[in-house]
């Protein structure tokens, strides 16, 4: 009996609308435009405004998605969203999406996987549609960067936006592909490297807490950087093996949108020539969990995905976490 397979048939991003360019950063850090550029390759990100949280972007994201393509919303059996910026420890940002968008019969949860937090979802939410038990499935990814970044700290300070994107997965069509295979690895060894301290159980919100700035983005970049660009290209290359594949096979190669360089160099490593590699972290900077579904617009827009292709997802994290997953598109 064949494989009941899940496919994606819709995608949608957004972004809030106010601005932080280089040349504002210039006025707020020792930076200049032109290493920020030559590191990690952005120009500008979106940054919601107070009040505005990871529930709202991602609704914002759903409004799009069923604007592009229609469906009923009332249909949707399960929303998962990746989210390392949820609006509150509970309830769930799935919750808050669920009731500000009045799905009646649903359910759903968060992942926390850091930049890892969208290709994670999407993988849970696809072993619930080849389950059989699934027809239509939510995934999202969403987060509001700026809500625990210190804007005096200029390693972590230039590099996040905020953003949201959304998917609609449902059961391909016989003889259909959809996502063809996923691997993915976590290696706690690397929390000591990017980390929030403050707002758990080991170190609850206190006037000592705020005043040690626990509650912000804290990155040793070196060590990140390092461990991205290994375990990007190795998770990759894995799950092209694991499948009979190679770089050459992949039509469109759509990656965390971290740094400018660590997609080259991953690219470069799979033999694969940038014009089919979707880069938009110059216009939205690293949105986290909102990045993917960010680029897989960008692609759509660019006319680099069209229906058939081979697509490569890959994603490195915080925690750390890792993975790559391989599909076909399917609109």
């Amino acid at each position: 009996m064949s494989r009941l397979a899940a496919k994606i048939t819709g995608v949608a991003g957004y972004v809030p609308p106010r601005l932080l360019t280089n040349a504002d950063l210039e006025k707020m850090v020792d930076t200049t435009d032109e290493w920020i550029m030559e590191r990690v390759g952005i120009r500008e990100r979106h940054l919601a405004d107070k009040g505005v949280a990871a529930s709202d972007l991602a609704v914002e994201a759903v409004k799009k998605l069923v604007a592009a393509h229609p469906f009923d919303l009332q249909t949707v059996d399960l929303i998962v969203v990746g989210t390392v910026t949820p609006d509150m420890m509970y309830p769930s940002t799935a919750c808050l999406v669920q009731h500000k968008l009045g799905i009646a019969n649903t359910w759903g949860f968060d992942v926390s996987a850091g930049c890892s937090g969208f290709l994670y979802a999407l993988n849970a939410g696809v072993k619930f549609v080849e389950s059989g038990q699934y027809k239509k499935v939510l995934v999202i990814g969403s987060d509001v960067n700026s809500s625990m970044t210190d804007y005096t700290d200029r390693a972590v300070c230039i590099i996040f936006g905020d953003g949201a994107g959304a998917v609609l997965l449902e059961p391909a069509g016989e003889g259909e592909d959809g996502i063809i295979d996923q691997v993915a690895q976590i290696e706690g060894v690397g929390g000591q490297f990017l980390y929030m301290p403050g707002g758990g159980s080991l170190n609850p919100a206190s006037h000592a807490t705020v005043d040690q700035k626990m509650h912000y983005i804290h990155q040793d970049g070196k060590n990140v950087f390092k461990y991205a660009v290994k375990k990007m290209a190795e998770m990759t290359e894995r799950v092209l093996a694991k499948n009979g594949l190679t770089g050459k096979d992949v039509d469109c190669f759509i990656a965390h949108q971290a740094n400018r360089r660590i997609i080259t160099a991953t690219a470069e490593r799979l033999g694969m020539p940038l014009d089919k590699v979707i880069i938009n972290i110059e216009q939205y900077g690293n949105t986290t969990a909102g990045t993917i579904p960010l680029a897989m617009q960008t692609a759509l827009e660019e006319k680099k995905l069209k229906k058939g292709d081979i697509v490569l997802i890959a994603a490195v994290g915080a925690g750390f976490t890792s993975g790559a997953t391989l599909l076909r598109w399917a609109y």
